[in-house]
């Protein structure tokens, strides 16, 4: 990338000033008032599921407890819940007769659910790795499973209780995201660098059997296996591959049209139909093997993501964020229940973004926003496909920066219903920071990119036209972190990881000044020496104020191309919003607002113990009358008359 690296003698200068400084330590503020808002977004978000018998048991994610619910199909209703003690979610799950088994996460611990009875029985702890990302049976009933980040392949006996760890299917590679068995052998899908391994159970010895020309995609992501065909869907081409496992160098390509991800299959071998949904579109579809014919049977909702499918008789059920869809195959009519109102309540889920725009206040999270009506004191939950990683109030609307792909919606004023306006693309995925300068009209997004992938981007959008550019790589080998822009010029705050499964090439974050007028870098600079991220930046006055993954904030001069004080200001990485002149910031224990002369912080609100996803988070009413942050999962705001 053009432009002119710090030197040598400023980096020094950054360094000494940061070595003289005293340790972290804010000085108390008058007590604020403080209000509680409640729960900051509730969910009933789904993610495993398993049919036995005549039930579908399904199982929550992102909220503690994770809850397991029999639904009942004739009923179409929650007959039976079961709680499991630990795990903060679960993606993972398998039948062996009537014992259900769940893979956690955070830890990733394996519990059996007795479905005949209301016994829940943990059977191993931390198996062997902290996220358990698939499960599946054997014939002869033994339970195997993938997980992160270790990308290892267990087995666990249910008749012994025995346990054997198969190791890393590829060594390096983090993700076992999916996994299928037989017989004699273990199928582990791997990521974020695509490859599909035949374990030998009773030898362990390991085989690929990706076709070569697969190799660079990023994930066999899903799996199934029925009579001897193993159906791999590969991301994020939207492929999937049916393989012939008596000679894998047998197979068939289909491909999604238009699509990314494969995320659930269903074999029906006595037909030789495969059955699969797709994303981001939210297609489900039917591929007849006889015809090789691929045929659309429908999208039950814009962005729908089909987490499992099952085939009974003549009916197809699919298992979608929070809701149980019913597809006859015959008739071609389709109908879907929510299941909350089947019986799974909501409840506190792990926030991502916080907005405001006055009157109401934002909370995004799984598959949806939660909008805080103010004067009510009512909040409600406008449905998400993704999830808002970034919320920025702007050009009369809420633009929310979405998981996957890197879609923009818009959301307009007093919460209705999210549009999808854009996408970013160029291998973009993952938002994680945006900014609106009302001057340039312009909307600025920072990304990082796909799984297994190097190089974020800024993407600039102009909300009263729909123009799009997306710069790609523009701090090499890095992430853009945070942005903020000032005087027809974007700051960027770069981050030396990409996107998941890699090692960083980079050793230090940059800080790249990008010209609006010309689309170009002007330089790049180094602020503070050895920090991985930088990850938040305010522009105001003449300066610009960052701070990094530990807490230290910097304060750079652009005139001067060079960081003019740093200082510890939080215990860790931090979130900053600016309310007039002043910054207030806040990292997962306090709230703390920033003396511009000195540097030095006062503590406005503390003990915050913050249980979010994205960590740190902070809004500001656009009045500057209050903050807006988390206290465990619950929102309050944080009157500054008295600031």
């Amino acid at each position: 990338m053009p432009g002119t690296a710090i030197t040598a003698t400023a980096a020094l200068a950054t360094l000494s000033l940061l070595l003289a400084l005293p340790a972290y330590a804010a000085d108390p503020e008058p007590s604020a008032t403080v209000t509680d808002l409640g729960p900051a977004s509730s969910v009933t978000s789904l993610n495993g599921s398993e049919a036995i018998g005549d039930k579908i048991f399904v199982n929550t994610g992102g909220v503690s407890p994770t809850v397991v619910g029999a639904y009942d199909p004739g009923q179409e209703r929650v007959t039976q819940r079961y709680t499991l003690p630990t795990g903060e979610g679960a993606w993972a799950t398998t039948a062996v007769g009537t014992d259900l088994y769940v893979g956690t996460y955070a830890p990733g611990d394996l519990y059996k659910v007795d479905t005949t009875s209301t016994s829940v029985t943990k059977v191993s702890d931390a198996l062997p790795d902290n996220f358990i990302w698939a499960l599946d049976s054997s014939p002869d009933g033994k339970v195997y499973g993938g997980t992160y980040p270790r990308g290892l392949v267990f087995e666990y006996d249910p008749a012994t209780g025995a346990r054997r760890n198969y190791g890393s299917a590829v060594p390096g590679e983090q993700y076992v995201r999916s996994i299928a068995v037989d017989d004699t052998t273990i199928y582990a899908g791997v990521g974020a660098h695509a490859h599909l391994i035949a374990i030998d159970r009773a030898t362990g010895a390991k085989k690929e059997i990706l076709p070569p020309e697969f190799a660079h995609r990023t994930f066999v992501a899903t799996l199934a296996l029925e009579d001897g065909l193993l159906a791999a869907g590969l991301s994020a081409t939207g492929t999937m591959l049916l393989i012939d496992t008596a000679d894998p160098t047998r197979y068939e390509v289909v491909q999604a049209p238009n699509d990314s991800y494969i995320t659930a299959i269903t074999i029906d071998a006595a037909k030789n139909d495969v059955y699969f949904g797709t994303r981001p579109s939210g297609t489900l579809y039917k591929y007849d093997r006889d015809t090789a014919t691929l045929t659309k049977l429908l999208v039950p909702y814009d962005g729908a993501y089909f987490g499992r499918i099952f085939l009974e008789g003549r009916k197809l059920r699919g298992i979608l964020t929070s809701n149980v869809l019913t597809y006859d195959l015959d008739t071609g009519e389709f109908s879907g229940v929510d299941i909350t109102q089947a019986g799974m309540p909501p409840a506190p889920e792990l926030a991502m973004a916080i907005a405001s725009d006055g009157p109401r206040v934002y909370v995004s999270g799984k598959a949806g926003v939660q909008v805080h009506d103010l004067a009510s004191g009512t909040s409600q939950r406008r449905f998400l496909p993704g999830e808002a990683k970034v919320m920025t109030p702007a050009h009369g609307q809420l633009w929310l920066s979405v998981y996957t792909l890197a879609y923009l919606f818009r959301m307009p004023p007093g919460g209705g219903d999210p549009v999808r306006v854009t996408t970013l693309g160029n291998d973009q995925t993952r938002p994680l920071d945006a900014a609106y300068s009302p001057s340039d009209k312009l909307l600025a997004v920072g990304t990082q990119p796909e799984y297994g992938l190097f190089g974020g981007a800024l993407g600039l959008y102009r909300p009263a036209s729909g123009d799009l550019a997306v710069y790609r790589d523009i701090i090499h080998d890095q992430s853009v972190r945070s942005v903020a822009i000032k005087q027809g010029t974007a700051y960027l705050g770069g981050s030396v990881y990409n996107g998941l499964g890699t090692t960083p090439r980079e050793t230090e974050a940059k800080l790249a000044v990008f010209d609006l007028a010309s689309r170009k870098v002007r330089y790049e600079t180094v602020p503070v020496p050895g920090a991985k991220e930088i990850v938040d930046l305010i522009a105001t006055g003449d300066r610009i104020y960052g701070v990094t993954e530990t807490g230290l904030m910097f304060e750079y001069d652009p005139s001067r191309r060079t960081v003019v004080r740093t200082r510890q200001v939080a215990s860790g990485p931090s979130a900053l919003v600016l309310v007039g002149d002043t910054i207030y910031g806040v990292d997962t224990r306090q709230v703390f607002k920033l003396n511009r002369s000195t540097l030095a912080t006062t503590t406005v609100v503390d003990n915050l113990r913050t249980d979010s996803y994205s960590g740190a988070m902070i809004a500001a009413a656009p009045d500057g009358s209050a903050l807006y942050v988390l206290r465990g999962r619950n929102l309050i705001r944080i009157g500054l008359e008295a600031s």
